[in-house]
């Protein structure tokens, strides 16, 4: 009779419980895909990236052929030379390291081009969300882009449409 008691109880709570809180999700890709200035944003970054992949690229090559090309004449190199061409060569492999550094590094200009171009319009999305969570008093949202860990969805709880009108986005 208690075990029957103590399920019964457990079996309303759960349903009390499971009725106060709503869950819903977006897909934060599919959001962004729809979002004209995101696509022109991350073309910039992307063309921005690929430049300066493009001259780390370029420098480290040069790099290459100064190694090659010291490796080949060293033994016939006074010691002066050898040296000089040596500490020549470590300071330009410092140099490159340090414009990657300071290109795709934490704190490099791919992170603070990106802050600059993407996060605003993260940042509305997030707005939206909000708005709309709170519309339709959801508990919890959860984005299922981006390795989530959302193994399964209804699609009745996508509110991705909504996050999109709500940002005045056509959703066709």
């Amino acid at each position: 009779m208690k075990t029957v008691l103590i399920t019964l109880l457990m079996v309303f709570g759960m349903t009390f419980a499971s009725s106060a809180q709503k869950y819903g999700y977006i897909d934060s890709e599919f959001i962004l895909g729809k979002i004209p200035e995101y696509k022109e944003s991350k073309d910039r970054l992307d063309k921005l990236a690929e430049r300066w992949t493009k001259e780390i690229e370029e420098r480290y090559e040069m790099i290459k052929k100064k190694k090659e090309n010291f490796l080949r004449e060293e033994s016939l190199l006074p010691s002066e030379e050898k040296t000089k061409r040596e500490e020549e060569i470590k300071t330009l492999e410092s140099e490159a390291m340090q414009m990657q550094q300071t290109r795709f590094g934490v704190a490099g200009d791919y992170f603070q081009k990106r802050q600059e171009l993407i996060k605003p319009i993260q940042d509305r999305i997030y707005e939206a969300m909000q708005t709309v969570a709170s519309k339709r008093n959801y508990s919890f949202i959860f984005d299922k882009a981006n390795q989530s860990n959302l193994v399964y969805a209804d699609s009745k709880f996508d509110i991705s449409d909504e996050v999109l009108r709500e940002m005045g986005v056509s959703t066709k």
